[in-house]
């Protein structure tokens, strides 16, 4: 199993559209950087299979008490 994966590679581990992948979660939910890289400074977006499934893998915190924002990309604020 490679540890580096398009979008449609990963659509096909996760059960969620490419397109989803590429214009939801990219940026909200998965970092450049810490789960995902751009090979050579290119346009190309390769997924670390290590990183994604860990984030799906980590539980839902929220503050006892803190309210969340949501925010316009689909996101929240913790404030």
């Amino acid at each position: 199993m490679s540890n580096y994966l398009t979008a449609a590679e990963l659509s096909e581990r996760i059960k969620f559209n490419p397109k989803y992948i590429s214009q939801v979660l990219r940026d909200t939910v998965f970092i450049e950087g810490t789960h995902y890289v751009r090979p050579f400074g290119g346009r190309k977006i390769l997924y670390l299979w290590d990183a994604v499934e860990a984030e799906i893998l980590k539980p839902e915190t929220r503050d006892e008490g803190g309210e969340l924002i949501p925010m316009a990309r689909g996101g929240v604020c913790h404030g």
